[in-house]
């Protein structure tokens, strides 16, 4: 906020969460830019009521909640902040794949509850990673580097991407032991993952997402989560944030997290300074850091 004061005067909004949208596009009028968040819905009511902006910088790698077709046509730039996230979300994703094969929640709710009676040879046995496969939908920095940190734990490394690159995507699923997702969301990869995907995965593997929540249809998840078509999940994204479907508070067998996969003091810090640097490059009539259109 320094940053950007120094350079432009600025108007914040003080309230908790997202502003409204109404009040967004009351209040973009004679801005010049726009900082964002991934809570924010930047859409062609707001984009057009933004007459003088310049520059939409999203603090985020994905922009989905932003309307590009609507930028592009009104000349505004549009900027996100990949790099800076990529070691945390993927540290993040192996701690969710560690959490749910070694049912690490399922084990601390039982504590909680007063139900353990102590060490049993047999209790809460999970699955070990070495010689396990891992398969990565989306091979992007994230999706890269969660692979090179699995590959350290001795797992087999499949992948796919939107370019057609690795393994088939139905191979992918019926192989892996885990599948971790890590694709933007677009219109090609909402409900990714649904019924038929979920069925094709062995009844022994278990599904990550720290993308984004809609990649995956959540009832047709819960439904395979309770009659253990596949054997757990983890997810730090939902469909509808921040409800959660119901039916999977109700499960054992997944993981929840509330969006973390950024959430280190220095990557949050990391994100709303290349955010800050490349609205202050473009009002200074300087090219964007890390341009999206």
């Amino acid at each position: 906020m320094t940053r950007l004061e120094a350079a432009c005067e600025v108007h914040r909004f003080e309230g908790h969460g997202a502003m409204p949208h109404d009040e967004l596009v009351a209040r973009i009028a004679g801005k010049h830019a726009l900082v964002s968040l991934i809570t924010d819905v930047i859409d062609r009511p707001v984009i057009e009521a933004g007459t003088a902006l310049r520059v939409i910088a999203n603090v985020a790698v994905g922009c989905n909640n932003i309307d590009i077709v609507s930028a592009r046509e009104r000349g505004v730039i549009v900027t996100n902040t990949p790099d800076v996230l990529t070691d945390a979300t993927a540290d993040f994703t192996l701690a969710l794949i560690l959490a749910v094969t070694r049912r690490l929640s399922e084990g601390e709710r039982m504590l909680r509850r007063g139900d353990w009676k102590g060490w049993a040879f047999d209790q809460l046995l999970g699955m070990q990673l070495r010689g396990r496969q891992l398969g990565v939908i989306g091979f992007g920095r994230i999706g890269r580097a969660v692979a090179a940190r699995a590959s350290a734990f001795g797992m087999a490394i499949a992948h796919t991407s939107r370019f057609g690159q690795g393994m088939p995507l139905d191979r992918l699923l019926s192989t892996s032991d885990i599948v971790s997702l890590h694709v933007p969301l677009t219109p090609e990869t909402h409900h990714l993952i649904g019924q038929a995907e979920l069925a094709r995965m062995k009844r022994s593997a278990y599904l990550v997402n720290t993308t984004r929540g809609p990649v995956v249809d959540e009832t047709a998840l819960a439904l395979a989560l309770r009659n253990r078509l596949i054997a757990g999940a983890a997810l730090d994204v939902y469909e509808n944030e921040p409800e959660v479907h119901s039916d999977l508070l109700s499960l054992d067998n997944v993981v929840l997290a509330p969006h973390l996969g950024s959430a280190t003091t220095e990557t949050r810090t990391a994100m709303a300074d290349l955010a800050a640097s490349n609205v202050i490059a473009v009002l200074s009539g300087e090219s964007p850091l890390t341009r999206v259109l």
